[in-house]
């Protein structure tokens, strides 16, 4: 008997994902995106209008679901009335997609993106399943030229196609449409995916709009679809050695925002509930796919980003450490468990996924912040929104498209584009949980006070002037090598450039052969075999890095190498930095105040360690601090005084592998957990303690109010 209360629960149905909005070079490529999507979400999408060369109207067409108009005899008049307002209300299905011409191109708007009834679980049961194929359609032609009956065209078809659900009344319609040739082939291409060979050409040769762009446009990622924004304004992506144009990075629209926050908001709850070992074998595919590609990725991360191909390489490797490790994250989430804590009573803890999670990276490592990030926070159960920088956002997207490709579901990763508004959106957003920020000091004490203003979790780490110590009795050459490739190495484009050399002792037997070394770094275009330096990111930044060279040059710092002014042969616009060399560095210079971000390395000299240490534990940021000695005691005093989060012993750049935390304090530092290993688990997860107990309860008179006690 079905009665009231069940007429009301119909009006519930399960969300359904209005396909993302986009730009489309034509009006096929615009339906056929809107078709493939819909049926990822459960419905089947038709043309409800089309005034071919300007608008077309796509409707649901929900299921095929009539209404029963026979009558039960034992129905009462109100099952009637809820019968009768249920199938009228699945007769008409509100959603609606708008493509409409503009300025060439196809704009893709959503109208109405609510259904009204249960999505479609066996797509082949929908009467969208008996459309014929486009090769399908051709033979419908010849053959009726040559005089066969539908029937006998139906069952030669099912010859080749034995799934073929079409019935002969679907035949008679077609030959109907030929006949009136007001239709062409290409108009009964169906609005779903399809496994024929032909179909599989066809989208062989067919370029998503966002690649056929010259220079592309750099897509988005919402819902397991790579679509072009409806955004006009874009920013220029250019290589740094030639300022040629590579992409176009569009200012992701807030709808935009809005639909990939919903898309990963809708698979969470599923995502959540996958085993764990599933989400593992993911990521096992996703580091196989980024082994296959690295040579891509490097070459993407080299022409965006300016660093030399074996710095890329390294970009790469170092974020596939980070994959790797999320591969092994299932004994690493394993909880706690306490038995009879009380008589008969167990306690035990989980971690669970905290949701919709967000990144926001910087420029200087396209791949591996990004690897921090989400691989990390999508195995521990979480869906994910990522902001890659608008400089060199290339790596990001094919990372995305590779992980994608090793099965991640959609609405599990996505990806917007932008500046200050996004970043704006994603502290302030409700559905977004924690975010991950990693970027310049202003904008990350910015972005962790308004995010953690929402009750966010987050974890903030910002640039730093990484310091190190010289003892006099260290090893000469060995220490040499250190300091200029960890000062020198990316331009001085990383978190953990070391920047700042306290030599202690005086700087005079260290300077000539520190220059020497420094000279014998050659600077030229990343992709040329020979180089052992590349040009910095933009000309705004070294316009910013030669503004402090100067400011401290200024105020009394020697000018010991200069780099400012340095030509690569053909590459002449080039925004090249050579190795640039300041000595006699005092603290109150604003070149040792500033992160310069460059090949710039400031030398300063100190008469003992305390004095080396009292000066690095002045200064504001610092990720970490290394010292170079060959006395077991000076490397002991700096390790236990030094406040710092990485200390280095004899090596330059103290950042762990991925099991182990990247550590910080200071102000280079905001949050609670840190990133990687057991650090970064926690940040993407919470706890949840279960108390139990199983046992027969004698029965009593009444509840005790004691609490649970041994």
């Amino acid at each position: 008997m079905m009665d009231i209360e069940s007429c009301t629960e119909l009006n519930e149905f399960p969300q359904m994902l209005p396909p993302p909005p986009g730009t489309f070079v034509d009006r096929e490529e615009l339906i056929q995106h809107v078709g493939d999507f819909a049926v990822s979400q459960g419905y089947v999408v038709t043309i409800k209008q089309s005034k071919r060369d300007r608008v077309v109207v796509l409707g649901c067409d929900r299921g095929g679901v009539y209404r029963n108009r026979r009558k039960p005899a034992d129905e009462s008049s109100a099952e009637r009335t809820c019968r009768r307002k249920t199938g009228s209300r699945l007769t008409n299905c509100p959603f609606e997609a708008v493509g409409k011409k503009d300025d060439g191109l196809w704009i893709l708007t959503i109208k109405n993106g609510t259904h009204n009834h249960e999505p479609i679980k066996d797509i082949s049961e929908h009467p969208s399943a008996r459309r014929f194929t486009e090769r399908e359609i051709v033979l419908i032609k010849e053959m009726t030229e040559a005089g066969l009956k539908p029937r006998q065209i139906l069952k030669r078809l099912r010859q080749n196609n034995p799934d073929l659900l079409s019935t002969p009344k679907h035949v008679y319609n077609v030959k109907a449409k030929l006949r009136q040739g007001n239709m062409t082939v290409r108009n009964f291409k169906p609005l779903r995916p399809q496994k024929s060979a032909v179909r599989n050409n066809y989208l062989a040769v067919t370029e998503p709009s966002w690649r056929q762009r010259n220079p592309p446009r750099v897509p988005n990622l919402i819902g397991g679809r790579f679509v072009d924004s409806q955004s006009f304004v874009s920013i220029d992506v250019l290589n740094p050695a030639t300022q040629q144009v590579i992409s176009q990075v569009p200012l992701t629209t807030n709808e935009e925002f809005k639909a990939a926050v919903f898309a990963a908001k809708r698979a969470f709850p599923l995502w959540r509930n996958t085993p764990i070992a599933t989400r593992q074998r993911i990521m096992f595919k996703f580091q196989e796919l980024i082994r296959r590609d690295i040579d891509k990725l490097a070459m993407n991360i080299t022409a965006e980003h300016g660093k030399t191909l074996k710095d890329a390489y390294g970009d790469v490797l170092r974020g596939l450490e980070e994959v790797e490790h999320a591969c092994g994250l299932a004994t690493l989430q394993m909880g706690e468990f306490v038995s009879n804590v009380s008589n008969g009573i167990d306690t035990y803890s989980i971690r669970e996924p905290l949701g919709v999670c967000a990144g926001i990276c910087p420029f200087d490592f396209p791949a591996m912040i990004p690897l921090w990030m989400f691989p990390l926070a999508v195995t521990c159960g979480n869906t994910f929104i990522l902001k890659p920088s608008e400089k060199d956002p290339g790596a990001a997207v094919m990372l995305a498209e590779l992980a994608v490709e090793a099965g991640l579901p959609n609405g599990v990763l996505n990806i917007v584009h932008g500046n200050n508004e996004i970043v704006n959106a994603i502290c302030d957003d409700d559905d977004i949980k924690a975010i991950s920020f990693v970027g310049p000091n202003v904008a990350g004490t910015y972005v962790y006070a308004r995010a953690s203003a929402k009750g966010k979790r987050i974890q903030s780490n910002v640039g730093a002037k990484n310091h190190a110590v010289v003892m006099p009795d260290a090893s000469m050459d060995a220490t040499l090598n250190a300091l200029v490739a960890a000062g020198f190495g990316a331009a001085g484009q990383k978190r953990m450039a070391l920047s700042t050399v306290v030599f202690v002792g005086g700087l005079n037997p260290w300077e000539d052969k520190l220059v020497e070394h420094a000279k014998a770094i050659k600077v030229n275009a990343g992709t040329e075999p020979d180089a052992d330096l590349g040009p910095v990111i933009s000309k705004q930044v070294k316009e910013q890095i030669c503004k402090l060279i100067q400011t401290g040059v200024d105020t009394g710092a020697n000018l010991v190498l200069d780099g400012r002014n340095i030509v690569v042969p053909e590459y002449e616009d080039g925004s090249f930095v050579g190795p640039t060399i300041l000595s006699n560095v005092t603290t109150n210079m604003e070149c040792y105040k500033e992160e310069v971000f460059g090949p710039v390395l400031l030398c300063m000299q100190a008469d003992s360690i305390e004095e080396a240490i009292n000066i690095i534990n002045r200064h504001k940021y610092i990720n970490g601090a290394s010292i170079f000695t060959t006395s077991g005691v000076a490397a002991r005093k700096f390790q236990t005084e030094i406040e710092v989060g990485q200390v280095g012993i004899n090596v330059p750049i103290s950042v762990p592998l991925p099991f182990s935390s990247f550590t910080s304090c200071k102000p280079s530092f905001a949050g609670d957990l840190n990133f990687d290993g057991k650090a970064g688990i926690q940040f993407y997860t919470q706890v949840k303690m279960v108390t139990q107990q199983w046992k027969d309860l004698p029965g009593s008179s009444g509840a005790s109010l004691l609490m649970p006690s041994s």
